[in-house]
């Protein structure tokens, strides 16, 4: 998956939260100051080029939606920070961000109840998903 320019950023998370839009409404929810349609319409492009949007016809025009869930970008953005910063270490990636942002201790607890949840319930899922599929 490629990585995106900020632009395209942009763009995305307006249509991560439309879900669908033409490039009036993404340019609506865009801040102050708004670029041009051109430049909108042009990013919106290189998106579909890079198979992050597709699109559909609706009468003289196109109305765009995402092909890319924000959350599976967000997990493949997230584990190429962590690689090319914190040297693939989740441990050194939560330790800057404590360190950075002066989390206190009740936070850090509260960050490694979720992980821990989270690490739980996705065991459950595999565990389920072994039950139901047996590798033979």
């Amino acid at each position: 998956m490629k990585e995106l320019t900020k632009a395209e950023e942009q763009i995305m998370h307006q249509l991560w939260d439309l879900g669908e839009t033409n490039v009036k409404g993404i340019i609506k929810k865009l801040p102050e100051p708004k670029p041009a349609y051109n430049t909108v319409s042009t990013i919106v492009r290189i998106l579909e080029s890079k198979g992050f949007v597709d699109h559909k016809k609706q009468g003289k025009g196109h109305v765009y939606f995402p092909l890319v869930a924000k959350e599976v970008y967000k997990r493949k953005f997230m584990k190429r920070v962590m690689l090319h910063y914190f040297q693939g270490s989740f441990k050194e990636l939560v330790s800057f961000f404590a360190k950075e942002d002066k989390m206190d201790i009740n936070d850090l607890e509260e960050l490694m109840n979720d992980v821990k949840s989270e690490l739980q319930s996705e065991n459950k899922n595999q565990i389920k998903d072994d039950l139901k599929n047996p590798k033979k």
